[in-house]
C-alpha cells in the first residue's frame, strides 16, 4: 500500500493542513491522497499554499460536487445480483460510508487536477478569490476503521485485491472497499456486481463525463489561483512519483463517485 501519514500521527502544520481538508471537504478523514503526500518532505505544505486558496473559498469543492451530481448512472440490469441480507443498521452503516466517498471523491479530483497543472509546470497568476467566508455543509458521520487488509483472512484479502489497483507495482486498495471490508458478505457481493459495471457502457460514458467535467473547471479554476509564494518545488525529485499516485485517483475517484452512487441507491433500495 502507498504510504501514509496518518491523522493520529500529524504535528504542526501538516496537522494543521489536515484540518482544515476535514472542515473544507466536509468529510470526518482526510484521504490517502493527501496522507500520502504529506510523506514526502515540503511536498503537502507547499501545494497547500499553492492550490489552498481554490478550496477555502468553497471554489474548487462547489465544482466537483456540481458535477458529480450531474452524472448520469448506469442502471442496473434485470439480472442484477441479489443484495446478500442485512440489518437496518448495517444498511444504513453502509449508506454512510458511500456518501462520505461521493462527497470526497469529486474534490480529491479537483485536488489532483490543480497539483498536476503546478508539476507540469504551469504557474498561476489569478487574482484570488475575494476574502469572504464559505461555510461549507454539515460534516457527515465519522466512518468505521479501515481494516488491515495483511490480517484479513485470506480469502477476503484476495477480494480486496481484485477490487484495487496498483501503482508503480505497488497495490493500492481504494478506502471505500478497505472499510466496506467490515462486511466481508458485502465484498463478495461487489467481487459479483461490480464486473457488471465495469463493462457497462453507460459507466465509462459516467467516467469520461465526470473527469470531462473536472478538467474544465480545474483549467478555469487554476487561472484563477494566485501566484505561488514559493514557486520551487520541495523536494523535486519525488515529481514523478506524484505523478504517477495522481493518475492512479484519476482512476479510483471516478470508480467512487459511480459505484458509490450504484451502491446507495441499492441500499436505499432495502430499506
Amino acid at each position: 500500500m502507498l504510504a501514509e501519514l496518518s491523522e493520529d500521527e500529524a504535528t504542526g502544520e501538516i496537522a494543521h493542513i489536515y484540518s482544515q481538508i476535514r472542515r473544507l471537504w466536509a468529510a470526518p478523514y482526510v484521504s490517502s491522497l493527501q496522507r500520502n503526500l504529506a510523506t514526502k518532505f515540503g511536498w503537502l505544505e507547499w501545494t497547500w499554499s499553492a492550490i489552498g486558496p481554490a478550496f477555502s473559498s468553497g471554489t474548487a469543492q462547489s465544482a466537483g460536487w456540481g458535477i458529480a451530481a450531474d452524472l448520469t448512472l448506469p442502471e442496473l440490469p434485470p439480472d442484477w445480483p441479489a443484495l446478500p441480507h442485512l440489518d437496518k443498521a448495517d444498511i444504513q452503516a453502509i449508506g454512510d460510508i458511500c456518501a462520505n466517498f461521493i462527497r470526497v471523491a469529486p474534490v480529491n479530483l479537483m485536488f489532483a487536477g490543480l497539483l498536476r497543472r503546478l508539476l507540469l509546470g504551469l504557474m498561476p497568476r489569478g487574482a484570488g478569490w475575494p476574502s469572504i467566508m464559505w461555510s461549507p455543509p454539515e460534516t457527515l458521520p465519522v466512518l468505521p476503521a479501515m481494516v488491515d487488509i495483511a490480517t484479513v483472512p485470506a480469502d477476503l484479502r484476495a477480494c480486496l485485491m481484485n477490487l484495487g489497483t496498483e501503482v508503480k507495482g505497488e497495490p493500492v486498495v481504494p478506502g471505500l472497499y478497505r472499510i466496506l471490508a467490515r462486511w466481508p458478505q458485502i465484498i463478495d457481493y461487489l467481487g459479483t456486481a461490480l464486473p457488471y459495471l465495469e463493462v457497462a457502457p453507460e459507466t465509462e460514458a459516467a467516467r469520461l463525463a465526470l473527469l470531462a467535467g473536472i478538467d474544465a473547471a480545474v483549467e478555469e479554476i487554476f487561472a484563477q489561483l494566485p501566484a505561488l509564494s514559493s514557486p520551487e518545488m520541495p523536494a523535486p525529485h519525488f515529481r514523478e512519483e506524484i505523478l504517477a499516485t495522481l493518475e492512479t485517483y484519476r482512476r479510483t475517484s471516478p470508480e467512487m463517485v459511480i459505484y458509490g452512487k450504484v451502491i446507495s441507491v441499492v441500499m436505499k433500495a432495502e430499506r
